[in-house]
């Protein structure tokens, strides 16, 4: 289990450009991870684009829809680096131009952005996704079966 240095949750951020695809399902596993694990207030979330989108992608609404998670009322955003800066960890999605402070753990993903793939092409983007959320979660905060102990 990975130790933080300071008082309070610990803070996960999921970025890509677009803030639309793939970034919106690394958020949308890492609350179901946090809640499924009982983590509470002991981790703060947040996702958001360099240069966000309009809308999340049709393709990623349904393919998050398949395993019955809705992000179709979810609004792409903007992450300020200071927000970023006060992070524990950074996921970015493959299109990283970040530049964080040493103190933040970065993570760079190097996913395909689903905009515009066929159905099975975003579900691998989406599976992918998932079980590299649930890998940071087992780092950052031990194993599920660990937690449970």
């Amino acid at each position: 289990m990975s130790e933080i240095d300071h008082d309070g949750p610990v803070r996960l951020a999921f970025v890509c450009v677009q803030n639309a695809g793939r970034s919106q399902m690394s958020y949308a596993f890492a609350q179901r991870e946090a809640q499924r694990r009982g983590l509470g207030d002991r981790v703060e979330l947040l996702t958001g684009g360099t240069h966000p989108a309009d809308h999340v992608h049709d393709e990623v609404i349904d393919a998050m829809a398949e395993l019955d998670i809705d992000v179709s009322e979810r609004t792409p955003q903007k992450l300020t680096d200071e927000e970023l800066n006060d992070c524990d960890y950074v996921a970015t999605m493959g299109c990283s131009t970040l530049s964080l402070a040493e103190t933040v753990n970065t993570r760079d993903w190097a996913l395909d952005d689903p905009d515009g793939k066929s159905p099975e092409e975003v579900a691998a983007i989406r599976d992918d996704i998932e079980s590299r959320v649930v890998a940071l979660f087992d780092e950052v905060f031990g194993t599920f079966d660990d937690a449970e102990a």
